[in-house]
């Protein structure tokens, strides 16, 4: 797991990320990094564990991430959907033109009037599942076809 230190919400995203690995028995090993400027010694580092997988906080460089994944033929995933575009393997996360126009009825009621303790918190009800072939391809992998079933996007 690539972590940006730099980043106040990286604790929560790695406690979040360790424990929903536990139960599933994988080995996740942080690593932090503050920006692009550290990530090459992240990887550098994840080459000598040998890791066969990676995931990455979303408040780091997609496109650089997504590059040195591929680079190190690393099957790379993100909660944020920009990072398939990007380039990473896959992507799950709410689905932001969603979550912006939720956030633009909240404006509206605090403009008329509202305050905004006196709202509901929401949760995002919409989640977006994003395959990028090209990089399967990239990396050498078949994905099978219920994956790329359950897929909101697939990128060709």
């Amino acid at each position: 797991m690539l972590a940006n230190a730099s980043d106040p919400f990286h604790k929560l995203f790695l406690e979040n990320i360790l424990t929903s690995s536990r139960p599933l028995g994988f080995d996740i090993r942080p690593i932090m990094v503050r920006g692009a400027e550290e990530s090459d010694a992240g990887f550098a580092e994840m080459e000598q564990w040998r890791a066969e997988a990676l995931v990455v906080q979303p408040s780091l460089p997609h496109k650089r991430s997504a590059d040195e994944a591929i680079k190190r033929r690393l099957p790379a995933f993100a909660p944020h959907a920009d990072f398939s575009a990007a380039g990473g393997l896959m992507s799950y996360s709410a689905d932001q033109a969603a979550v912006y126009r939720e956030s633009a009825g909240f404006v509206d009621k605090i403009i008329k009037g509202r305050k905004p303790t006196d709202l509901p918190v929401q949760l995002p009800t919409k989640f977006l599942f994003v395959v990028n072939l090209k990089t399967a391809a990239a990396l050498g992998l078949t994905l099978p076809t219920t994956l790329l079933t359950r897929a909101d996007q697939v990128i060709e």
